[in-house]
C-alpha cells in the first residue's frame, strides 16, 4: 500500500495492491502534525497487515480469522439451515419461481425461514438466480438452489453463486445420491471445479477461510419423487453427505398413475411408507453410534397436510407455498372481489344526482385495503 498525501490539501490517497483504483480519504492538512501523520502511518501498517473480509451488513471491513485458528468469535458464528436443523428447528419456506428479485426480497423480509430459488420449473438460470441471491441476502434469508438437472456442471455453476442449500432433482439410487455429493465437493472429496478464489462463494476470494467451512455449511438436498426412487429411499437417505430428501409428492402421484388426483389414497399410503423409512434410518444412524447423523425429512405441504401433521410426520423442512401461486390467488381475489362488489352495489349509494357516495362502512375497507 502506497500513501500519497497533497500539500496545502484534505485529500489523503491510499494505493491499495489489490485494487486498481485509490481510496481517498479527508483530513486536516492544517491539523496535519508529524505527530498526527506518525499515528496515522501505524495505523496504516497494521490495517496493510490485517487479514479482512467485507462485513455485508455494515458495509465495513472486519477481520476475519483464518481457517486454522480458533478464537471467541466463532462462537457467534450466524446459524445456518443445517446448523437450526441440528438444533431441532422446524423451517417453513418459499419457492420463488417467477425469479422476481423484488418478490425475492419481500419473502426474505415476510420472514421466511428460507426461499428456494427452482431453476427446475421456474423462469431463470444463473444470471436470474444471482440477483434473487444477492435481493435474499440483504434480508438475511437463506437461499436454496434446485437445479434443473443432477449434473456436475449445474451443481459447479450454482454453488459459485454461494447458496447456503442446494437441491437435486430426481434422484432415483443411491449410486445417483452419492454423485450428487461428489459434485458438491472438491478433489480429493468430489468432482467440484476449484474457482474459489474468485466466486461469490467465498466472497470473491475475501474469505480466506472458505475452502475450511464450505462443507459444514452447505445443505445438501436429494429430490425423491417417483415409485421406483421411493422403494430405495432408505439407501438414498443413508448416503454420507445427503442432508435432507425432498419428497416429491406431485411427480410421485403422475408416476403412479394419479396425476390428476395428488391426493389419493394410494399415493399417500405410498408417501407415509417413505417417510417412515427415512425417519427410521435416521433413528438407526444415531443408534449405531451416527450422532445426528443421516437424512432429514423435507416436503411439501399439500392442501390436506396441516402444519401440526406435517410436524407430528418427521418433517423438519416444509415449503408450503409458490410466489406465483400466491400472487395469482392474491389477484383472482382482487378482481373477484371488485367485480362482485359492483354487481351488487355494495359500499356506495346513489342520491340520483348522479354522484355516487361512500358509506362509512366502504371507507373503512377502503382505508384496510391500502393500508394492507
Amino acid at each position: 500500500m502506497a500513501t500519497t498525501i497533497f500539500p496545502n490539501s484534505s485529500l489523503l490517497i491510499l494505493h491499495h495492491s489489490y485494487s486498481k483504483q485509490p481510496r481517498i480519504h479527508s483530513f486536516s492538512a492544517t491539523s496535519a502534525t508529524s505527530s498526527t501523520l506518525s499515528n496515522f502511518s501505524s495505523s496504516i501498517t497494521s490495517f496493510k497487515n490485517s487479514q479482512f473480509t467485507p462485513n455485508p451488513k455494515s458495509l465495513t471491513l472486519t477481520t476475519r480469522p483464518s481457517a486454522t485458528s480458533a478464537t471467541a468469535s466463532d462462537a457467534a458464528k450466524p446459524e445456518t439451515l443445517k446448523s437450526r436443523l441440528k438444533n431441532g428447528d422446524t423451517l417453513y419456506g418459499l419457492f420463488l419461481c417467477s425469479f422476481s428479485p423484488t418478490l425475492a426480497e419481500i419473502a426474505g423480509l415476510a420472514g421466511y425461514d428460507f426461499v428456494v430459488v427452482d431453476m427446475e420449473h421456474g423462469y431463470g438460470g444463473i444470471p436470474e438466480a444471482l440477483a434473487c441471491l444477492r435481493s435474499l441476502a440483504a434480508t438475511g434469508t437463506p437461499a436454496i438452489l434446485r437445479l434443473p438437472e443432477s449434473t456436475a456442471d449445474w451443481a459447479k455453476k450454482a454453488l459459485d453463486l454461494g447458496p447456503q442449500g442446494i437441491m437435486f432433482p430426481m434422484i432415483e439410487s443411491a449410486k445417483e445420491a452419492q454423485k450428487a455429493v461428489s459434485y458438491c465437493r472438491y478433489p480429493p472429496n468430489g468432482v467440484r471445479g476449484a474457482a474459489h478464489p474468485i466466486v461469490r462463494a467465498s466472497g470473491y476470494g475475501t474469505d480466506a477461510g472458505y475452502l475450511g467451512h464450505y462443507e459444514e455449511d452447505l445443505l445438501i438436498m436429494c429430490q425423491v419423487e417417483c415409485e421406483e426412487a421411493i422403494g430405495k429411499i432408505e439407501k438414498i437417505a443413508a448416503v454420507e453427505g445427503v442432508d435432507c430428501i425432498q419428497m416429491g409428492p406431485l411427480d410421485l402421484s403422475a408416476s403412479m398413475g394419479y396425476l390428476w388426483d395428488p391426493g389419493n389414497k394410494k399415493v399417500i399410503e405410498k408417501m407415509r411408507k417413505a417417510e417412515k423409512e427415512v425417519l427410521e434410518g435416521k433413528k438407526g444412524n444415531m443408534k449405531n453410534g451416527g450422532g445426528g447423523g443421516g437424512a432429514y425429512l423435507s416436503g411439501f405441504a399439500m392442501p390436506h397436510d396441516s402444519p401440526q401433521e406435517l410436524k407430528s410426520r418427521g418433517y423438519h423442512m416444509v415449503s408450503g407455498a409458490v410466489d406465483i401461486v400466491l400472487f395469482r390467488n392474491a389477484a383472482v381475489e382482487d378482481v373477484k372481489k371488485f367485480k362482485m362488489s359492483l354487481e351488487i352495489g355494495v359500499g356506495s349509494s346513489d342520491d340520483g344526482d348522479g354522484d355516487v357516495d361512500q358509506t362509512a362502512e366502504s371507507k373503512d375497507a377502503d382505508e384496510k385495503y391500502w393500508s394492507e
